[in-house]
């Protein structure tokens, strides 16, 4: 055997290794192994403390208890790590990717930087979903849908583009709400600081997951009102807010809702590239899903705030991106414009 090996070519003799590890069972390839799991963004941020703590208890559910070592790889909005796990990333179950959940619907939406084809990820599942409200400070007068449609609001966001951005031009397209997007806030603190100053009246997209662990005390102290939220499932924390899909008549309008919020209905998801061995992605979704509803992490993750909720399961997660794929054309048209309106690009 020696000498047959010394006597076939380079691509050869990696074919033979290659073919070896992957035909080793999914139960025995894990063990001294490391697994990396890209984080879509930066240190310190509510997507790298949840996959952090994922990494703590993940090993204990995966034969072999292999490490999981944290990469952060940010930038795009998300983009380049899922470019990354889709087109660079190995094959081999050593890659698990912890994603923003707006990058998986990026292609829908025509943005050419994301090279990927979300149809082929292997969805490992999600600890939870979100969901959206538009808040105001406790002093601007306006408590209700009907109040924004008569009086207009002013309501921070980081850029034309942005996700916050996004969700005031889909609450002005679905219920009209009169309100004037105020651009150039670095992130969701300086918006937050804003509204307490009196620079802005509101907010269109803070998740409630975001609003319990960061300001707990606004809700609380009643130092914010909410007047719609919208989501997957409404939230309880929120009380009687009306939800958006119940506010829509026309069925066009909510195929657009369902497709615009696809993204909350994911929540924070975790996949693996195209490709890998059908048993060793089994043996992850299986990991991951127990993962999720492990006593350990669940009460890491309530003493960390990390929002974590309902899960959702690998089947769920590939469902919801399959049904986003397959909206109309004409309600793909109106949610493009609503993501890129012309002279934002």
């Amino acid at each position: 055997m020696k000498t047959q090996i010394l006597g076939m070519t380079g691509a050869a003799v990696l074919a033979i290794l290659s073919h070896g590890a992957r035909a080793q069972p999914a139960a025995d390839f894990y063990k001294g192994k490391t697994i990396s799991l890209v984080v879509s963004s930066s240190a310190g941020g509510g997507y790298d403390v949840l996959a952090r703590t994922i990494a703590r208890h993940l090993p204990k559910h995966i034969p072999g208890a292999p490490m999981v070592a944290v990469r952060n790889m940010p930038g795009a909005g998300g983009i380049v790590a899922t470019n990354y796990i889709y087109n660079v990333a190995s094959k081999d179950g050593l890659t698990i990717g912890g994603v923003q959940n707006n990058t998986p619907f990026e292609p829908l939406l025509g943005t050419k930087e994301a090279e990927y084809d979300p149809k082929k990820f292997n969805w490992l599942g999600s600890p939870s979903y979100e969901t959206g409200l538009l808040i105001v400070w406790n002093t601007v007068p306006v408590s209700s849908v009907e109040d924004v449609r008569k009086k207009e609001i002013t309501v921070s966001s980081s850029g034309a583009n942005s996700t916050p951005s996004f969700y005031a031009r889909l609450l002005i397209e679905l219920l009209g709400l009169k309100l004037k997007i105020v651009v150039g806030y670095p992130g969701q603190n300086e918006s937050f600081i804003a509204m307490e100053r009196g620079e802005v009246d509101g907010y269109p997209s803070i998740f409630w997951s975001s609003l319990s662990s960061t300001r707990p005390n606004w809700i609380t102290e009643k130092k914010v009102k909410y007047i719609v939220q919208y989501g997957p499932e409404k939230e309880k924390g929120a009380g009687d807010t009306p939800s958006v899909s119940d506010l829509l008549t026309k069925a066009d309008d909510k195929l657009l809702l369902k497709a615009a919020i696809a993204p909350l209905a994911l929540g924070r998801p975790y996949l693996m590239p195209p490709g890998v061995p059908a048993d060793r992605v089994a043996l992850m979704q299986k990991a991951m899903t127990e993962t999720f509803v492990d006593p350990e992490f669940l009460a890491e993750a309530e003493k960390l705030n990390l929002g974590v909720n309902v899960p959702r399961s690998p089947e769920e997660t590939k469902r919801i991106v399959d049904e986003a794929y397959a909206t109309p054309p004409a309600i793909v048209e109106r949610l493009r414009h609503i993501a890129q309106p012309e002279g934002s690009k």
